[in-house]
């Protein structure tokens, strides 16, 4: 079974996120989207919330699945038996940084092979970055998720 993971903060998981993960559907039996616990960062939204949102999303695909971890991702993509990695690339900027995530994980686990999708133009401006900058202040990000964003409580 060809097992890829697409890990990353998700915080919030976006329609960007979403197509990735449907694509990817197409070319592994399972995707796992993996929510990485990095201690270092302050959340928007706890991971076991946005864990619920991605979970109710794909309720009726079982091929996908959506798990949280810690430590390296290289780890947990040997952990769970994942051969493959999935991640979207905006524009260059994406590309120089994944790439080199990309060198680093299969330095850890040389069995990991990262597979690249280019994300689909209507979505490439789309952010979590400024999806939280809209919703901390009032706006309307319905457009840019696939779920309600409860109210911001900060």
């Amino acid at each position: 079974m060809r097992t890829a993971i697409f890990p990353g903060s998700f915080d919030p998981f976006t329609n960007g996120h979403l197509d990735v993960v449907r694509r990817g559907t197409v070319l592994f039996d399972e995707v796992i989207i993996a929510i990485g616990n990095n201690s270092s960062k302050s959340r928007y939204l706890p991971v076991e919330q946005m864990q619920e949102m991605i979970q109710e999303v794909f309720r009726d695909e079982p091929r996908v699945s959506v798990q949280s971890y810690k430590g390296l991702t290289a780890d947990y993509a040997r952990e769970v038996g994942a051969r493959f990695l999935l991640r979207g690339l905006r524009n260059t900027t994406d590309f120089e940084y994944e790439n080199t995530i990309a060198q680093a994980n299969r330095h850890v686990n040389p069995d990991l092979e990262t597979v690249f999708l280019i994300t689909s133009p209507v979505l490439a401006a789309i952010s979590s970055t400024i999806i939280r900058e809209i919703h901390r202040f009032g706006g309307n990000v319905d457009d840019f998720v696939p779920f309600q964003l409860p109210p911001f409580a900060g």
